[in-house]
């Protein structure tokens, strides 16, 4: 409450004369109605939940499971739409074009959602995602071109899964959280089978835009009773006077709009998002451009994007009002930590992954509905064990060693795929290395974001887990950028060696379009050229990723060993209606060393500590 607000509600400060009453400069007066708008999102989720009952509060997970379920089904059917997508227009070698600006925005949009979500509500930033997916499966439905299929894959995944690791943040303790926040997840183990049953049949009896549209309609229907849920409980909240209004705003629209700009940092993201895309953009756009790396936009592209970098870097430390990346959290191991753990997890992830798909639909004589299942089994491997791992810490109390352990397994995982590419390894060798990457990245991706959310006060957890996402959906954009590069610089290469009767118009045919190949029986000797040819151009892009998923497990024994408690964190000692539960220099039941040095008065003292 502001101090105006505050003394129109006591009648003891109307009784004292005017110059008794202590006058605050007016800039410092607005300056503090600002940081209370900023975190109005946080206040009203504290205040809601003082008002849910048992019934509301299951309505509320009740909620949450619809929107996990239909989040899933989508992950689970439309990334198999994507490689006939692309190769109705015969691009199928734009994929990871596609998925580098994809993750590009996606990385991007998580800050600014996480930011609704803290200045409005919980509620208001579900409406803004959802209006963008609603309206990106429309655009994707109805492309006439490979351009508009790009644009509507980039507006539709616009943070629906942020939002709910946000809300799961807000209404759990630490113990849970791992547990609950991996659960929900669950219904990818489910969907794993009818996921796969729904693109199969899509793909053979209708098409793929409709696998796309459907969605359109579903969305909107399985989100409804989350978002009327979290709208009753803020509005009933504010009924309640638990929630402090607003301070009536007599700003022009013009200076609205400027505020909301510098609450979100929009030029910074701006500078940040496109310094990325034209480093990544050209590895994959290079082969088919004229000249390709002779050509001088190529060239310009990545030195403009080089020198974008360190000019972001000088906006958020000198200029930004509420930059990206906020000192804070720059000097908060944890979260810097779990962001690089991310980064380069993904960068790995996408490396061996972007044309996986692609390649057993061609390598192996396995028919769509197989494929589709391999294609999910590591999606139902790190469902299950992320489970495991939730639930185990809720009795271990500590994530950093499930961490390490779990960044150790997937690093075997992509290890043996160098040797399980080969068209003539096992059905068995393969899948196991899917099932132990699935393994290890359950343990890791659980682990990693608690001990992020465990490091700061409630009034940070939005935007660490969107920063730590940011900068983990970077690291899958690199990943994707690296994998295009080499697969559209490498298999043109690889098809003229291993088939040198066919002429260029041929070979680019069979490099373009994937069911070219796939309509040819698997023993004719064109389709075992192209097989050689995938084989070989998989190598170098898993002997990558292998490096590279050795750097997190380095990075994870820096992560300080939070105690996981009863706290919504584990530095300011609040529960999850923002009071606090432990005195002042007290020391909770149970707590380790780092907890014992977390209870400090400032959190900002706490914030980073081991």
């Amino acid at each position: 409450m502001s101090y105006e607000n505050e003394k129109r509600a006591s009648p003891a400060l109307d009784a004292l004369p005017e110059d008794a009453i202590p006058k605050i400069d007016p800039s410092l007066a607005e300056k503090i109605q600002e940081e209370e708008d900023a975190h109005l999102g946080v206040k009203t989720v504290e205040a809601a939940e003082r008002v849910y009952g048992r019934y509301s509060k299951w309505f509320l997970f009740v909620g949450i499971a619809l929107a996990s379920y239909i989040y899933s089904l989508d992950g689970q059917t439309t990334y198999n739409y994507l490689a006939f997508a692309t190769s109705t227009f015969d691009k199928h070698g734009l994929i990871s074009t596609i998925q580098v600006a994809q993750s590009i925005i996606i990385a991007c949009g998580k800050p600014v959602i996480a930011k609704v979500a803290d200045v409005s509500s919980r509620g208001t930033s579900y409406i803004v995602v959802l209006l963008f997916y609603v309206l990106g499966y429309i655009v994707i439905a109805s492309a006439n071109g490979v351009g508009a299929l790009a644009a509507g894959i980039i507006l539709y995944a616009m943070g629906l899964q942020l939002l709910s690791q946000i809300i799961i943040a807000d209404i759990t303790t630490l113990k849970w959280r791992g547990f609950v926040s991996s659960m929900t997840s669950a219904p990818f183990i489910i969907n794993a089978f009818i996921g796969s049953n729904i693109s199969t049949s899509m793909l053979e009896h209708s098409t793929w835009r409709w696998g796309y549209g459907m969605f359109a309609i579903l969305v909107p229907a399985s989100l409804s009773p989350l978002i009327i849920t979290l709208f009753w409980a803020e509005r009933k909240a504010k009924k309640l006077g638990l929630v402090a209004a607003p301070a009536r705003n007599t700003n022009s629209l013009l200076r609205k709009v400027w505020l909301y700009a510098e609450q979100l940092d929009v030029v910074g993201l701006a500078i940040l998002g496109t310094a990325v895309a034209l480093i990544l953009l050209p590895l994959t756009l290079a082969q088919g451009a004229k000249g390709q790396w002779d050509n001088p936009s190529m060239i310009a592209m990545i030195v403009v994007g080089c020198v974008l970098l360190p000019v972001f870097a000088l906006w958020d430390i000198y200029f930004a009002k509420r930059p990206v990346f906020p000192r804070r959290f720059l000097t908060n191991r944890s979260v810097v930590f779990a962001a690089w753990i991310g980064f380069f997890d993904f960068f790995s992830f996408y490396l061996s992954f972007t044309y996986l798909y692609s390649f057993v639909l061609v390598t192996k004589s396995w028919s769509l509905i197989d494929a589709t299942y391999f294609n999910q089994t590591q999606t139902v491997a790190l469902t299950v064990f992320g489970i495991a791992a939730g639930f185990a810490m809720r009795f271990i109390r500590r994530y950093k060693w499930v961490l390490t352990a779990g960044l150790c397994i997937r690093l075997l995982g992509v290890g043996l795929m160098i040797h399980s590419r080969g068209a003539n390894a096992s059905d068995a060798e393969i899948v196991w290395t899917q099932l132990l990457q699935g393994i290890g990245g359950g343990f890791a991706s659980v682990a990693s974001q608690v001990g992020a959310q465990a490091s700061v006060p409630h009034l940070d957890v939005a935007m660490v887990t969107a920063v730590v996402l940011l900068w983990t959906e970077i690291g899958g954009a690199v990943g994707s950028g690296v994998a295009g590069a080499i697969w559209t610089n490498t298999m043109p290469k690889e098809l003229e060696k291993h088939l040198p009767n066919l002429n260029a118009t041929e070979r680019a045919t069979l490099f373009g379009d994937i069911t070219s190949v796939t309509a040819l029986p698997y023993d004719d000797p064109t389709r075992q050229g192209v097989i050689a040819a995938y084989g070989d151009t998989m190598r170098d892009m898993l002997i990558a990723a292998t490096v590279l998923a050795v750097v997190p497990i380095v990075l994870s024994l820096g992560m300080p060993n939070w105690y996981l408690g009863d706290r919504q964190n584990a530095v300011d000692a609040a529960d999850l209606k923002g009071e606090r539960i432990v005195p002042i220099g007290a020391v909770a039941p149970g707590a380790g060393e780092e907890e014992k040095r977390a209870q400090v008065s400032d959190p900002e003292k706490a914030e980073g500590r081991d």
